[in-house]
């Protein structure tokens, strides 16, 4: 029982998970999250990872490895997807980053936590960067924009992005990865089946579509210029769900921004995490 009355739930990692990490079911303002901890050491802040559209934390698994073990590292399965159970009633991007705030606390994370959100987390880091900004010390935004205003994707893309199927079914996946993810995948279409788990029961069902409609007619546009936390946003030159002009006009727009264009897409966080965590770990570290 937690200090709250509460029912904090162990449960045992996943083949995806480290033995060394703490997986476990915590509830917070009425919604169950399954959230996964690497412990490292105190003495760095938290990185606190928010998720793409219908992937589990196990997603993040070849970027969590390739982080300096030093770091404390932080993730969960949203509503519905995952690990997590479906909500009871929907949520959107403004109410569900008090229930992320919320997760820190039961985490005994009480100071500023750095923060990186991928696609779809994306969206949600932002909003967590401006709702909470003493929560929040640096940003990351990789592969994200600015949600419904923004330089959209061809709508070929954007129509398999209306379903969880390439989640679970892999075949599936290897037939559109080049379309949608573009980068690697585009000569290795297996690796993104392999990456989105698309064989395991944790593909999303209707948690997919509570995503959907949480971020649906939501745009940051408007408050960029709030986000004060010194921000690294990181895009691929071969995104074909969020092209990189979109990562150009965010870091134009953030005060504080700096931009990475690497050369790969979608997906090059968790295909080519080797290479991006460092980079990423440079500007967590850098002291200006």
């Amino acid at each position: 029982m937690s200090s709250t009355g509460e029912p904090t739930r162990p449960t045992a990692p996943s083949a995806a998970t480290h033995s060394g990490e703490d997986v476990r079911t915590l509830t917070v303002a009425g919604r169950a999250l399954r959230v996964a901890v690497r412990p490292g050491d105190r003495s760095t802040p938290p990185l606190l990872l928010m998720n793409g559209i219908g992937a589990s934390l196990e997603v993040l698994q070849p970027f969590v490895d390739a982080l300096d073990p030093r770091r404390t590292v932080v993730r969960f399965d949203v509503p519905g997807v995952g690990g997590s159970p479906r909500p009871v009633v929907p949520y959107l991007l403004a109410t569900f980053t008090p229930v992320v705030a919320g997760v820190l606390d039961r985490l005994d994370c009480g100071g500023p936590v750095d923060v990186l959100g991928l696609s779809w987390g994306g969206a949600l880091a932002q909003h967590f960067a401006v709702q909470h900004r003493r929560r929040c010390r640096r940003l990351v935004l990789a592969a994200t924009g600015t949600g419904s205003l923004m330089v959209p994707a061809h709508p070929q893309v954007l129509a398999r992005m209306l379903t969880p199927r390439r989640h679970h079914d892999p075949a599936y996946t290897r037939e559109i990865a080049g379309l949608v993810y573009g980068g690697t995948v585009r000569t290795d279409p297996a690796l993104a089946a392999r990456v989105l788990r698309a064989a395991t029961r944790l593909g999303p069902g209707r948690g997919y579509y509570y995503q959907l409609a949480a971020s649906a007619g939501w745009s940051s546009l408007p408050f960029l210029r709030l986000i004060r936390q010194p921000t690294l946003v990181v895009a691929g030159d071969d995104d074909p769900i969020v092209p990189v002009v979109n990562a150009r006009i965010m870091a134009r727009l953030i005060p504080d921004a700096r931009l990475h264009v690497y050369g790969g897409g979608h997906l090059a966080l968790i295909t080519e995490a080797d290479v991006l965590a460092p980079l990423i770990e440079r500007f967590l570290d850098d002291q200006d």
